[in-house]
């Protein structure tokens, strides 16, 4: 299996230069402040870790099918780096919820499908969410950081 065919958690770690209001979808618009996103996704299915791949293509306008809450917010945002944890194991809501600990929810965001607060958390520091979503990552198991 190729490595991007791997299963697995991903959390992408983005960067908005300036505030913006969003439509995301059914959700409605979100007024999103400048700073870092992440949100942790799971990749487990078929395509595994491609996902990650469809959301780059996205944000970079590669693509414009919006099919996930996140796919809204990545045309607006620019890319910084992407934690990887490579597992058949359902650990996105554990890591999502690591994250939020101590980074603020966006709430609703990514997770209608499960009974989190949210999947995608913000900081207005890079160093304060790549420690919070490294963190999440190494508690959950082996991960990959690209």
């Amino acid at each position: 299996m190729q490595p991007h065919q791997d299963p697995g958690i991903y959390t992408l770690v983005l960067c908005l230069d300036q505030h913006r209001k969003v439509q995301v979808g059914l959700l409605g618009v979100i007024d999103f402040a400048a700073g870092f996103y992440s949100y942790t996704g799971s990749a487990r299915g078929p395509g595994g870790l491609k996902r990650v791949d469809r959301h780059l293509s996205i944000l970079q306008g590669k693509r414009s099918t919006k099919r996930w809450h996140i796919d809204y917010l990545l045309p607006h945002t620019s890319f910084c780096e992407v934690f990887i944890t490579r597992t058949t194991q359902d650990l996105e809501c554990q890591i999502a919820g690591s994250i939020g600990e101590s980074l603020t929810a966006v709430k609703g965001f990514g997770c209608t499908d499960c009974g989190c607060a949210s999947h995608l958390h913000y900081s207005q520091d890079l160093s304060r969410m790549q420690r919070a979503v490294g963190s999440a990552h190494r508690l959950a198991g082996q991960y990959r950081h690209e």
